[in-house]
């Protein structure tokens, strides 16, 4: 299997990061077919699309599913931007048809809060902006102009990635975001402090953006210790690991947590 088709495989088989209640969706119980190893990706090199790129293919690889418009652009009556819709699909089972938005996100446990690695962005805003903002897009008149509905389409939002904890700083982690529970399988991952990184007691085999969520099998050159600068890594035995400054996450951090 090539790399394209191992993430293809992770996204088709991996539980997302909250329990399944509404609106939170899985490609867990569809079955798609496999990924074509001659399938290649050109587009942005960024994580999110390349993620939304194969999530788009696994849901048009179910008999369940059948898209009817991908990555639809919204701008308001003067031209500016609005937003975009991820994927309208129909539901061939319950002819159904579903907003889909989908998402692939890493956050670290700090104080009761999960952060981005870069510290820019917490699950607490992310999951609300989704809830608020991204799903209620095709209730839009604008979104109606473009994919006329007698009903407003189910939202469904698949949120895949990683949850990790600092095991040298140990606190309990939350068991739900904004009322909706977490997965416990999804908290798997372990980040430290540059200071805590002889704690680790394993080499580290970095990871390209790409293999974030699937890793690597190159334990050809561990990496020494990083300066001034997150790295996220794995273990020869598949422990994950990002590794922060130790002013991590600085001024970034919520107040009053």
């Amino acid at each position: 299997m090539n790399q394209l088709q191992r993430f293809y495989q992770w996204i088709a088989t991996s539980p997302p990061l909250f329990k399944l209640t509404p609106p939170f969706a899985t490609l867990e119980d569809v079955s798609v077919k496999p990924l074509n190893s001659s399938e290649q990706y050109n587009g942005n090199p960024r994580l999110g699309f390349l993620y939304q790129h194969l999530c788009t293919a696994a849901l048009s690889n179910s008999e369940r599913y059948q898209i009817i418009a991908e990555e639809i652009q919204l701008n308001d009556a003067e031209g500016k931007t609005i937003g975009a819709v991820d994927l309208v699909l129909r539901n061939t089972e319950s002819n159904q048809i579903e907003h889909w938005e989908v998402a692939i996100k890493f956050y670290l446990l700090y104080n009761g809060v999960w952060y981005g690695p870069n510290a820019h962005d917490q699950l607490h805003t992310k999951l609300n902006r989704m809830l608020t903002h991204q799903l209620k897009m095709s209730d839009r008149p604008e979104f109606q102009k473009i994919i006329p509905l007698n009903d407003a389409p189910q939202e469904r939002l698949m949120m895949q990635g990683r949850l990790y904890i600092n095991p040298f700083t140990p606190e309990p982690p939350p068991k739900e975001c904004l009322g909706y529970e977490l997965n416990p399988s999804q908290i798997s991952g372990y980040w430290c402090y540059q200071s805590q990184w002889d704690l680790i007691g394993k080499p580290l085999y970095h990871l390209h953006k790409p293999c974030w969520a699937i890793g690597t099998d190159d334990f050809s050159q561990p990496i020494e210790k990083p300066l001034d600068r997150f790295i996220h890594a794995q273990t020869e035995d598949g422990q994950f690991w990002f590794v922060v400054p130790d002013s991590w996450p600085g001024d970034k951090a919520v107040r009053g947590t």
